[in-house]
């Protein structure tokens, strides 16, 4: 019987938390909103169990976390409608507390730093967003925060740096692999020269189930950062490299998105995020590798090799 959940699993890390699980032959339950979204991508594993839910119905949120003991928090939400963050994650938790769950980990991004202060930046660094974006996403820690504060609930945060890998086409680097695959040029948000750093998703879920089951890790927060840094320039120079093609990109500026959002939703809402290319948060997570002794990060040749070979 599963005893973990992952809540909002159908995204890029879901599938790899879901892999460390199976890996290690844990069983686990997958919660989401489209039972055909979750049988699609979980429906062959014996180890997975499927459940469906509905966030305006709580008896459905009791239904999906009873006999859990630790959720995966990974629900996504349309990324101009941010502020369901916040309220998806009150109603999660309050339906966990009454199912009787121990713990709930968040999947958290960089988002409620807001500009970085120093050139690394670690968990006490101070929470300033400036975005809506980054204030939804402190709420929302926040709210998880104050339940373990106030013993409510276990609860912790993992925050994230952009990622990349096989079939992760959320990427913003999405467009340099597929451009590198068939010869065209790649769509690149700006300046692409600034210092950057990309996590490789298959890396991500077994530093996770490890975080799951370290006593000291609930009620607080963690950084997982990429493999290093380098410019998105040379990332993408990289993929075209390993492709066998000469690089073509064509960058968007911040003014350029902020014309082409007049059109595009998603282009519209990038532009609040700008900042995050010019002055990126590059994070140190010496915390986690001393609370779980280390982990093997995939070189970024070798992620590309891997996520170009997958498509």
């Amino acid at each position: 019987m599963a005893t973990i959940a992952l809540w909002g699993a159908a995204g890029a890390i879901g599938q790899s938390i879901a892999h460390a699980l199976r890996t290690e032959r844990t069983p686990y339950r997958v919660v989401g909103r489209s039972r055909t979204a979750l049988e699609t991508a979980f429906g062959n594993d014996p180890l997975a169990e499927i459940a469906t839910w509905n966030p305006d119905d709580e008896a459905s949120i009791r239904d999906a976390a009873a006999g859990i003991e630790t959720i995966i928090y990974l629900v996504g939400v349309p990324y101009w409608d941010f502020r369901l963050h916040p309220i998806l994650m009150k109603k999660v938790i309050d339906g966990a507390v009454a199912a009787h769950v121990m713990n709930i980990l968040l999947i958290g991004t960089v988002y409620p730093y807001g500009r970085p202060r120093t050139e690394r930046v670690t968990e006490d660094h101070p929470r300033e967003p400036h975005t809506f974006k980054g204030k939804m996403r402190k709420e929302q820690e926040d709210l998880l925060l104050a339940a373990d504060a106030a013993g409510r609930i276990r609860g912790a945060v993992i925050r994230l740096p952009d990622f990349y890998g096989p079939h992760v086409d959320k990427s913003y680097l999405w467009s340099a692999f597929e451009a590198a695959k068939k010869g065209t040029r790649a769509q690149l948000l700006g300046p692409i020269d600034t210092m950057h750093e990309f996590v490789y998703v298959p890396d991500v879920g077994p530093v996770v189930a490890k975080l799951i089951r370290e006593p000291k890790a609930w009620g607080q927060v963690w950084h997982l950062g990429g493999y290093g840094i380098l410019t998105t320039r040379a990332f993408a120079t990289e993929i075209f490299a390993q492709a066998g093609r000469r690089p073509k990109f064509m960058v968007a500026n911040l003014w350029m998105l902020r014309v082409l959002g007049l059109f595009n939703p998603l282009l519209r809402e990038l532009a609040e995020m700008h900042y995050l290319l010019t002055t990126p948060v590059i994070m140190n997570d010496e915390k986690l590798r001393n609370l779980l002794g280390g982990w093997s990060k995939t070189s970024y040749q070798e992620g590309i090799k891997k996520t170009l070979a997958a498509m």
